[in-house]
């Protein structure tokens, strides 16, 4: 049977959007009230993913008296945050060019922050009964062609001059002992990272929120953010600091089409697998599992014994537009199943349960930001690049941080004079430039990856390195 008729028969009867299958085991939360008309808060909030929700957790933590309301188009987890690949783990984006901005020490200090911000997401989901599925297994990524060999041992040796030292690399034989990826050459482990249910974080995290006593409005689209007001079909919240927190869904925000670009990510979960079926993987320690393609997998074994895979589909839909629901294209599924057999032969057989896409904010220059600007009270943080499980809890701490600056509560702190507060980037281009740059940009990577598998050689693909330059990647 055809590679391509072997994923039809894989993925069919798939449950394809329901927006994740995170949302699977007990169904899309019952919606809270929207706002009922002009109000007024001391923090606006505009996003109910993990980077608003965590900011609302920590402005309650560090002054109980603040009123802090939540405003969320959907409900809270509908984008990203419900979305991911539950990758709690210690990457950030744009901490090179950080380096080259403001000095290697400084990007070392963003790094170990971005350490530590893996267990303080595991420290505050126990501080407050969040059953989310943890598991720290860290982040194994392997190789499987000569030249991702050598940029996983490049990556390695990049790794640890930025102070991670407890990284570890290993050959063909180590790879195997730990999981069996078909034509693994080598892998790359550290330990800051975990596997965790998104779904079960964002919702656990709403509760707490609103135990503290912070306002969630959902079904509340916000359609114009501008100082100390934050409008909606349904009111204003006016209030001293309105805080940007939409990621993926920034474009939408009057006067922000051009800020970040939502790129699109695509994943797959397969049916619970069996014993026999995982003692031919191995997997026991239950990483989060990559690879050093140019176009990426990242792949996890849940909790209830299925592996959830994603990687990108379509990358960017013309004119900035999102998915409904999640609904993912069947040739995008068929592509993500043939990845997964590709690593696992032995699972040539399993079948897809559940396929789905969301959005990513993807700064021009790929780099993470925080910032607030004192002069009118506006406030934002995202453009995580698909890192975002983990960096939404640094940022919203950073945030939290530099609204307590302004207001009097507190002075400058470390997290305040990381390099990525008050980062400022140019837009992206106006269309079609910008549809035709992605849509070019991943098909070039697409064609390396091809390229590297067919004609192996210790060298990457020229064509990546073009496609790196132009999307200004590095």
């Amino acid at each position: 049977m055809s590679s391509w008729a072997s994923s039809a028969v894989g993925t069919a009867g798939a449950v394809n959007g329901g927006v994740s299958f995170w949302y699977a085991d007990d169904g899309l939360p019952a919606v809270r009230e929207p706002l009922a008309g002009d109000a007024s808060a001391d923090v606006v909030i505009v996003g109910g993913g993990y980077t608003g929700l965590w900011t609302a957790y920590y402005l309650k933590k560090a002054a109980p008296f603040l009123r802090v309301t939540v405003l969320e188009q959907k409900f809270c987890g509908y984008g990203a945050s419900g979305r991911n690949g539950g990758w709690l783990y210690n990457g950030v984006a744009g901490r090179d060019r950080y380096a080259k901005l403001h000095g290697h020490e400084a990007a070392v200090r963003l790094q170990k922050a971005m350490n530590d911000t893996v267990d303080e997401v595991i420290r505050v989901a126990e501080a407050e009964g969040i059953d989310a599925d943890v598991h720290k297994g860290g982040v194994l990524e392997v190789a499987t062609t000569p030249a991702q060999l050598a940029r996983l041992k490049a990556f390695h040796e990049h790794e640890l001059s930025y102070g991670e030292k407890d990284r570890e690399l290993y050959g063909a034989r180590e790879t195997a002992e730990r999981i069996r990826v078909a034509d693994a050459v080598g892998s790359a482990w550290t330990p800051h990272g975990a596997r965790l249910h998104p779904v079960k974080l964002v919702k656990g995290l709403a509760a707490a929120v609103e135990a503290l006593g912070v306002t969630i409005h959902e079904s509340t689209p916000v359609t114009e953010i501008r100082p100390k007001h934050a409008v909606t079909p349904y009111g204003t919240v006016r209030a001293p600091y309105i805080l940007r927190c939409t990621e993926g869904f920034t474009a939408a925000l009057k006067g922000q089409k051009r800020t970040w670009l939502p790129m699109n990510s695509s994943m797959i979960a397969t049916e619970p697998l069996t014993d026999e079926q995982w003692a031919s993987i191995g997997w026991e320690g239950r990483e989060t599992l990559g690879d050093m393609a140019h176009a990426y997998m990242y792949a996890q074994r849940t909790a209830d014994g299925r592996i959830a895979l994603g990687g990108r589909g379509v990358p960017y839909r013309f004119g900035s537009r999102t998915d409904n629901d999640g609904r993912t294209q069947q040739a995008t599924v068929e592509a993500l199943h043939d990845i997964l057999t590709r690593f696992f032969p032995a699972l040539a057989g399993v079948r897809v349960a559940h396929a789905w896409s969301g959005v990513l904010g993807v700064p021009r220059d790929w780099c993470a930001t925080v910032t607030l600007d004192r002069s009118t009270g506006l406030g934002w943080a995202g453009g995580y690049v698909g890192s975002g499980v983990a960096t939404t809890n640094l940022a919203a701490r950073t945030l939290t941080d530099l609204v307590q600056q302004d207001s009097g509560q507190s002075g400058p702190t470390d997290l305040t004079a990381l390099p990525w507060t008050n980062h400022k980037v140019r837009k992206w281009e106006p269309e079609p430039l910008r549809w035709l740059g992605v849509q070019s940009m991943y098909a070039t990577y697409r064609s390396a990856d091809q390229q590297e598998r067919r004609h192996p050689s210790t060298t990457s693909s020229r064509l990546a390195q073009v496609a790196d330059r132009v999307s200004g990647r590095h």
